[in-house]
């Protein structure tokens, strides 16, 4: 998680000249669930499906110019789950996407955005592991780069407060672990939009 932390800080660093000229800059938390292709035996070794689970994520985007913008996020399983019955593990989500975001209406705007980013395996095994550069750790990582597709429904219900159903589609590169390539997370959040909109 704290490696996490310092990409999602050096991406927000990293973009503070653009904020500044941002048009709009919104923020939102919500919640979601993850579906994925049933779990498989394979070669007489069972793959456990990704799907199931309550999925916190935490959104930010700057709308630029012509309702073009850049939107990161990140997601990750609230309990762990048990891989193969056995194994406490818990996956994260994160990317980093172009965005457009055209208006529909006065108070509905649609978002459509497309990126990339990495899911984040925390298989947690009880031993704890210390090192100079991660601290402290009771889990061993699997990282895989992946492509996402997605967009959602803005609707602003007061002043710029806004609730999003939204759905997403990761396309997990080598994603070994599990019976499927790709999972989709639908989930609904509720944001403020800071600047005009």
């Amino acid at each position: 998680m704290k490696k996490t932390i310092l990409v999602l800080a050096i991406f927000a660093l990293s973009f503070l000249g653009t904020i500044a000229h941002a048009q709009q800059i919104d923020v939102a938390f919500g919640l979601s669930t993850i579906m994925s292709a049933a779990g498989k035996t394979t070669g007489g070794l069972f793959f456990p499906s990704i799907r199931g689970g309550a999925y916190p994520e935490f959104s930010a985007d700057f709308l630029l110019k012509h309702r073009l913008g850049l939107e990161g996020d990140i997601s990750w399983r609230v309990s762990q789950n048990n891989y193969g019955g056995f194994q406490p593990y818990r996956p994260i989500f994160y990317d980093f996407n172009a965005m457009w975001a055209p208006r529909l209406a006065k108070p509905i705007t649609a978002e459509i955005l497309a990126g990339v980013g990495a899911e984040s395996l925390r298989f947690y095994t009880g031993n704890i592991a210390c090192n100079f550069v991660t601290g402290c750790t009771n889990y061993s990582s699997s990282n895989h780069f992946m492509g996402d597709f997605g967009g959602g429904i803005r609707a602003y219900f007061w002043r710029d407060a806004f609730i999003r159903p939204e759905v997403r589609l990761y396309l997990i590169h080598n994603n070994v672990e599990f019976s499927s390539n790709y999972a989709a997370r639908y989930g609904i959040s509720l944001g403020y939009s800071f600047g005009g909109r």
